[in-house]
């Protein structure tokens, strides 16, 4: 059983937190929501008044924050210095690549292992303890991380040195969200020139059109395995993540000198998307503006 330090308990932390404290281990949780806590502290985990009193003494600490700035700041005013020393801190968060070498340097110069470890699989994913981690860091540091990440995940994969989990991220969801896009935009056609949905998915599922949106993901109510689209599209991952996703990727291709054109235009979509009222919701609920404009 290991010392948790778990800070951050929104839709994905929540999951996370819970399910380390269901695999045993001593989780001191914090989060600005008094209901987040609350909800933590029935699935077994210490709440905690503050993120330096999760981190102190803490063997590994788990971080799930918005954006790379506030890692950055938690790291410093609170993990740093109150993490037992060589703790690994695991930051699975969806940052920017550079940031994440930065605080990973850090660490480093503190004494402490550190990975960037962002997630796929979304909300339920996350409950379920049946996440996809991709990991960048020293083999030291996956090593120390991996028995607590398989406690919240069905696959960990060590993707690189520091920043490449993150680098695999940006490019995993650039490609997502085009491809939600796409498959958005053939359903929106389909159905213009008479297909019935479900047809046009039992075909498409089962030839070269296939995608992990089309079959896992299907942006039509019920069609396919039930998704958000079936739930009015609340809940899964929202659009303005999404979004957030997209700018990260696009970020690091221009750093790159990479040119994404699908990416750029997914991107743009997306935001449109956002700015018409859709941060909050499910970002396969993107057909509908598809469909308004066509």
């Amino acid at each position: 059983m290991a010392r948790i330090g778990f800070i951050g308990l929104g839709n994905m932390g929540g999951g996370m937190a819970a399910n380390l404290a269901k695999a045993g281990h001593d989780v001191r949780a914090f989060d600005l929501s008094q209901e987040a806590l609350e909800r933590a502290r029935k699935a077994g985990c210490l709440p905690t008044e503050s993120a330096r009193a999760a981190a102190e003494g803490a063997e590994a600490v788990v971080t799930m924050l918005p954006a790379g700035r506030h890692v950055a700041q938690v790291y410093e005013e609170a993990v740093f210095g109150a993490a037992a020393p060589g703790a690994v801190l695991i930051d699975s968060s969806t940052i920017d690549v550079a940031t994440a070498r930065q605080l990973a340097e850090a660490a480093t110069a503190k004494g402490l292992l550190a990975v960037d470890a962002p997630v796929s699989g979304g909300i339920a994913g996350a409950a379920a303890g049946t996440l996809t981690f991709m990991v960048g860091g020293s083999e030291e540091a996956f090593a120390a991380a991996q028995p607590l990440l398989q406690a919240m995940g069905k696959a960990v994969i060590h993707a690189g040195g520091a920043g490449a989990g993150q680098a695999a991220k940006a490019c995993n969801n650039m490609l997502l969200g085009a491809t939600m896009i796409a498959t958005c935009e053939a359903f929106v056609l389909a159905e213009r020139l008479g297909l019935d949905p479900q047809t046009f998915y039992d075909i498409s599922s089962a030839s070269s059109g296939q995608s992990w949106s089309m079959t896992t993901y299907c942006p039509v109510p019920g069609v396919g395995p039930e998704t958000p689209a079936d739930h009015d599209y609340q809940g899964g991952f929202a659009a303005a993540l999404m979004l957030k996703d997209l700018r990260l990727a696009l970020d690091a291709a221009s750093g790159a000198n990479v040119d994404t054109p699908m990416g750029a235009r997914a991107a743009e979509l997306y935001g449109s998307f956002v700015a018409q009222g859709g941060a909050a919701t499910d970002f396969s609920g993107i057909i509908r503006m598809l469909g308004r404009q066509s």
